[in-house]
């Protein structure tokens, strides 16, 4: 009877234990469940997340793409834009040059058909440069008269500058002592 006994109390331990394992099965079923549902609500809000991101960044590309366009078309417009000055510029430079042609050689004929000691008289007034650069347009003949008429100071000092050439500004020249001498 004590085997029986046992058999039983094992019998009965062992249904108390499936009864047991089985309510710990549901209540652990319960949490899994709940734990389910929190590992779906996270993925559903990462889903939103992630798709909410994803239309931010195509809408900053898109941005950046249309910033993009305009640069480039800026870009294009300034290059011809700065075409169009350079034509200019190099349009107005030959006109300039025309005109500064013209002006010269009709000084160049007014100082040819003047008296040579007119026209020195005239060019011991102008500065260096500006006696040059007159002298420079006329003939080798008619510069020789005209400085035999200038004052020799002021006819040394065209002469260097003549002798160093074109363009006839002002820079540093050699200085001549001045003379005490009385133009002829």
């Amino acid at each position: 009877m004590k085997i029986i006994f046992l058999i039983m109390t094992l019998l009965a331990a062992s249904f108390a234990q499936s009864v047991d394992c089985t309510q710990i099965f549901e209540s652990r079923k319960g949490e899994l469940l709940r734990e389910v549902e929190k590992i779906d609500d996270a993925r559903q809000s990462f889903e939103a997340l992630k798709a909410a991101t994803n239309a931010l960044f195509d809408k900053q590309r898109a941005s950046i793409e249309a910033d993009r366009k305009a640069l480039v078309q800026k870009e294009a417009d300034l290059n011809a834009t700065q075409q169009n000055i350079k034509a200019l510029i190099a349009k107005n430079q030959k006109i300039l040059d025309e005109i500064k042609g013209i002006k010269e050689s009709k000084i160049s004929q007014t100082y040819t058909k003047m008296k040579d000691s007119a026209a020195a008289a005239i060019l011991d007034s102008l500065t260096t440069e500006e006696a040059s650069r007159i002298l420079f347009t006329l003939q080798a003949k008619k510069i020789s008269k005209i400085l035999a008429k200038m004052n020799p100071l002021n006819a040394s000092k065209v002469t260097i500058r003549l002798s160093e050439g074109p363009p006839f500004q002002k820079s540093t020249q050699k200085q001549i002592p001045a003379q005490n001498t009385k133009s002829p």
